[in-house]
């Protein structure tokens, strides 16, 4: 019997390619596309995906490669799980990552739920990123896609090994050029759409009137301050800044300085010179392992601090209930509390966190 499988279909290139590539090796596919109803005022206009003109991207290379489509409504679940945390996160002067909280909790939660319910055996997404199954330990491994620019594992360090378990991921094999090849070849019309950049539910190229709407009390304006506690100007409110970040400081004082740190409850800025920005060891919590602790090089991984970061070696040490202490072999620029750190041997993720505090 043929398994059943449905694939989120976002309107784009890869996950059109990847329901394409599902039923020519044999699947009975379904093609469900998420609307998570960002085409209003709430989320400034219409949304870079999942908006309307997507969906029927996504229903016209169904009904071209003829297989059924349905539209999963998942707005109450999407702001629950994802915008809630997005805006609390700036709030106490964090910097989130919406995308893994939205593959964790809607695209192998909520979508994985509504497949079920269609009597799928398995859901595909069009992630670069490769499974494998470890008969030896009887657990899934996530490895990294083979492009190596494209590769997503990040953003999935969080699943379950029941999520693994009932997901497929067509793409990791391939190449980016190689998927936009074959859409062409099989006729697909969006085998040349750009790509969705940033957070997809923020229309613009700033976050900030999405936040100004929705968290006025955190826009109080403070102090920017050195390290000796110097006040050397007023920054406009925490959630404009991030570590690391040089821009829109507005400090006329003869040298370019950075925000190396963010004390929400006394409203300050913390600035320095760009060597400050470095820093070599920092605390995760509500760590996620992957491969057992027992086969984890705790001495030796490498560890990812951000989606575009290449990874550096580290070494990591438990510290408590659900936390570890991260220690680069060289510092690193701009390590961020709010942002996921990804443990790596190799192509094997071993598991993640998310960046509590900077230690040094």
């Amino acid at each position: 019997m043929k398994k059943r499988v449905v694939v989120a279909m976002s309107g784009g290139v890869d996950s059109s390619t990847a329901a394409c590539l599902l039923k020519e090796e044999g699947y009975e596919v379904i093609g469900a596309t998420m609307c998570i109803g960002m085409t209003d005022r709430a989320y400034g206009g219409p949304a870079r995906c999942c908006g309307v003109a997507d969906i029927e991207d996504a229903r016209r290379v169904a009904l071209q490669i003829n297989i059924p489509f349905y539209v999963f409504h998942l707005r109450e679940a999407f702001e629950k799980e994802v915008i809630q945390y997005f805006c609390e996160a700036y709030a106490h002067g964090k910097t989130p990552n919406p995308c893994i909280l939205c593959n964790e909790k809607i695209k192998f939660g909520s979508f994985l739920k509504k497949a079920l319910e269609l009597e799928a055996d398995l859901i595909a997404t069009g992630h670069y990123a490769r499974l494998d199954f470890d008969g030896g330990i009887g657990r899934y491994l996530l490895k990294k896609g083979v492009d190596q620019k494209k590769d997503q594992s990040y953003v999935l360090f969080s699943l379950t090994q029941d999520q693994f378990r009932r997901t497929l991921f067509p793409l990791g094999e391939f190449r980016k050029e190689e998927v936009r090849k074959r859409a062409f070849q099989r006729g697909l019309g969006v085998h040349d759409k750009p790509e969705s950049q940033e957070v997809c539910f923020i229309q613009g190229s700033s976050y900030h009137p999405f936040l100004s709407e929705r968290l006025e009390k955190a826009f109080e304006p403070g102090p920017f301050v050195d390290r000796e506690g110097n006040v050397l100007g007023k920054h406009k409110g925490i959630p404009f800044y991030t570590i690391g970040q040089r821009r829109g400081l507005r400090l006329a004082k003869g040298k370019p300085f950075y925000v190396i740190g963010i004390d929400r409850e006394r409203n300050t800025i913390l600035v320095g010179e760009e060597e400050e920005v470095y820093g070599d060891t920092f605390l995760v919590n509500s760590v996620n392992w992957i491969v057992p602790q027992k086969r984890i090089p705790l001495q030796n991984a490498r560890v990812k601090i951000r989606y575009n970061h290449p990874g550096s070696a580290a070494s990591m040490s438990p510290k408590g209930e659900g936390e570890w202490e991260v220690k680069f072999k060289s510092p690193q620029k701009a390590i961020t509390p709010g942002q996921a750190a990804v443990f790596y041997d190799g192509d094997i993720v071993l598991g993640g966190g998310w960046i509590k505090k900077i230690l040094s």
